[in-house]
């Protein structure tokens, strides 16, 4: 059984959404489903976002005059590929979308999304998969010259896979293999950053309505996993911008998932300290344990928003996700303490 994730924000709703998040495909460039789902929501709460031409989308809760303008960020796109050709014997050869190992995608489940509307279903092998013929197949490098989609049609050409209205760009997308476990564990691929997607949803269903003494838009952007998905679309007037993506897990890594993490450092340097500080002692006065730590190989929304000229301090927080860009895993403890602190701070003086 679920258990309460606060006074405010509803647990049961925010697992359901990220379910239904993670069921709907949304590789970098092709996130009008995902987009979509957070507009019925918003809908179904009374509220009408906003798309940037970019495909964002963001919308605002009111606060009182004289508050500050908070702005918090997820992304909606996930990792996927496209079709980069089709080959003699009919299969596709894939180019990435996004920053993920080749070896962590073999055997996947794929869809192939046509530009008819249709989606055939197939499996990412080795060229030279099967180890009763291949004699190299544990150990032939996993790469974009050997592994190919298998589709689950009746093709051995390129002719007949063309037939099947498969073009080179299509785009593909991995089976999530999404499950809300009775551990409080959910396993799925995409929780970077479905769950972040979730969590911001579901804090405005909370908070809609409520009178905040902030100002606070909420933004989904689409290109985070290529690098400049908020690099666009902040409002001007935002004062702190606060991105909520997931907290690599590892060895030498301070986070877990059962916590929320403030990342005050990755790959393009420190984030601002003096926002980093103003969380810590929202969570201090809130009882919750905020873990700092620090990403060696990781960007995020907010920090493609200062590429991009942004001026304002920018923070990043978010749930604990272990073996991240693979087969992931949180825990609704982890979903809990990100959306209260949240919650926590938009609601503080």
């Amino acid at each position: 059984m679920l258990r309460p994730m606060s006074p405010h924000v509803d647990l049961s709703y925010t697992v359901d959404l990220l379910l239904r998040l993670l069921n709907t495909p949304s590789p970098t460039g092709f996130t009008e489903g995902a987009i979509a789902l957070a507009e019925r929501e918003l809908s179904a709460m009374g509220l009408q976002g906003e798309r940037t031409k970019k495909g964002a989308l963001r919308w605002t809760l009111p606060g009182t005059s004289g508050g500050r303008h908070l702005t918090f960020s997820a992304h909606v796109d996930t990792l996927g590929a496209m079709v980069k050709s089709i080959k003699p014997n009919g299969r596709l050869t894939l180019t990435r979308l996004g920053g993920y190992d080749w070896h962590s995608i073999e055997g996947e489940y794929v869809q192939v999304h046509t530009q008819a509307g249709n989606t055939i279903s197939g499996t990412i092998v080795l060229t030279r998969q099967s180890i009763h013929v291949y004699a190299d197949a544990s150990t032939t490098k996993r790469d974009a010259d050997s592994l190919e989609v298998r589709l689950d049609e009746r093709t051995a050409s390129d002719d007949d896979t063309r037939a099947l209205g498969v073009q080179v760009g299509d785009f593909v997308s991995f089976d999530p293999r999404a499950q809300h476990l009775p551990s409080g564990h959910i396993k799925s691929r995409h929780l970077d950053n479905k769950a972040a997607a979730a969590i911001l949803l579901a804090v405005t269903r909370a908070l809609h309505g409520a009178a905040l003494p902030h100002t606070v838009t909420m933004y989904l952007s689409t290109y985070e996993e290529v690098g400049h998905g908020a690099a666009h679309g902040i409002p001007d007037t935002t004062d702190e911008l606060i991105a909520v993506d997931m907290a690599a897990l590892g060895e030498g890594q301070n986070g877990s998932e059962h916590h929320v993490t403030l990342c005050v450092k990755d790959s393009t340097g420190p984030y601002d300290h003096a926002l980093g500080n103003r969380l810590r002692a929202v969570a201090h006065d809130a009882g919750i344990d905020l873990r700092p730590d620090i990403y060696p190989h990781y960007g995020s929304d907010a920090s493609a928003a200062w590429a991009a000229g942004g001026d304002y301090p920018a923070a990043l927080i978010g749930p604990g996700v272990d073996a991240s860009h693979a087969y992931e895993r949180t825990h609704e403890d982890a979903l809990r303490a990100t959306a209260d602190l949240i919650v926590a701070y938009v609601t503080s003086p």
